[in-house]
């Protein structure tokens, strides 16, 4: 082969290791992975190398050797209003939306082998279950698991951008459905502006996908799981299914709701407002009822946000929630 050629030859075999090294898609989405708990997990449920996002930050066999305060585990659990994971930062001083691809579990519960939720962290959680989903919406002091102060968060769910998740590699149990673990195959996480919602769809119902839509990441808690949450109360319910996030119903006719790109700036208005599902047989609880064995936190751990966030996914505005409730500040016009 002459020196030309061969030349060439290297360039193009450099050209192709480039191009393979900066694919973006998995060849399995996360979405559509299935496993079953607890001997059905593998050590890392994100296997993939070679791709732009990197590799899974940790890993999703979690037992009693994993649970401490610098684990790892990317394998939640979301039964009822004591017992649930919230993703959140491994290390503090980095906004969510720098980070969504590497956060981990953080629960109220011992047992899970992950973080724990530190004590007094919680303030206020309204827990509902309804013929399709269950839902946990509330308050919080977020630097006690290493949010940073006045961060106004993102969204997590089992997609992104990429089909990889956020996190990669995280995915969720729940025993709601029949007392045994069930994998929760749609899931979101909205948390920030010391607010959180969680919202996990009956895998066997016909529109767990709706319920737990994904592509409104952009205008938080109030549109994608409507609620009562008040802070200083817990509570635990029942109730109706609310509306498929962005669906909505104006004299009688059903429209959807297109979320416009982040292109155009903020989003100041939404056309509507979300209805509130009616609920039943609510309980309330006090903090030390439902949250024991947690451990204390570690102060001044999180600096505050020098202002390079995005605007907040919880209130759809970029502005702090003041009103006494997650359930967001946008305008509707």
């Amino acid at each position: 082969m002459s020196p030309v050629a061969l030349s060439n030859f290297v360039t193009l075999a450099l050209a192709v290791t480039f191009a393979a090294a900066q694919s973006t898609y998995p060849a399995t989405p996360l979405a559509a992975k299935r496993f079953s708990y607890p001997t059905g997990i593998p050590y890392k449920v994100d296997t993939d190398v070679g791709l732009i996002r990197g590799t899974q930050l940790g890993y999703n066999i979690c037992n009693s050797t994993t649970e401490n305060q610098n684990s790892l585990c990317q394998t939640s659990f979301f039964n009822g209003l004591d017992d649930f994971c919230l993703w959140a930062p491994s290390v503090p001083g980095k906004t969510v939306g720098d980070i969504e691809g590497e956060m981990i579990a953080w629960c109220t519960k011992p047992g899970h082998g992950t973080r724990l939720i530190p004590e007094g962290t919680l303030t206020g959680v309204q827990f509902i279950k309804t013929p399709d989903y269950i839902q946990a919406v509330g308050f919080m002091d977020q630097t006690k698991i290493m949010m940073v102060e006045g961060d106004y968060g993102g969204e997590m769910d089992p997609h992104g951008a990429d089909l990889r998740g956020n996190p990669m590699g995280g995915i969720m149990f729940s025993n709601a459905w029949g007392g045994q673990y069930t994998q929760a195959v749609e899931w979101t996480n909205f948390l920030g502006g010391n607010a959180f919602c969680l919202k996990a769809c009956d895998p066997a119902g016909p529109n767990a996908a709706h319920f737990c839509e994904h592509i409104y990441d952009r205008i938080g808690c109030s549109f994608n799981a409507p609620n009562a949450a008040r802070n200083n109360v817990f509570e635990s319910c029942d109730a109706e299914n609310a509306d498929f996030p962005g669906v909505y119903t104006v004299d009688g006719v059903v429209q959807t709701y297109t979320q416009p790109p982040e292109s155009l700036g903020a989003i100041t208005t939404v056309p509507y407002v979300a209805r509130v599902p009616s609920s039943s047989n609510c309980k309330t609880f006090t903090s030390a009822e439902l949250f024991t064995g947690l451990p204390t936190a570690v102060g001044g751990s999180s600096p505050t946000t020098t202002g390079t966030s995005k605007p907040t996914s919880l209130t759809g505005t970029g502005k702090s929630n003041t009103s006494g409730s997650p359930t967001g500040t946008a305008k509707t016009s």
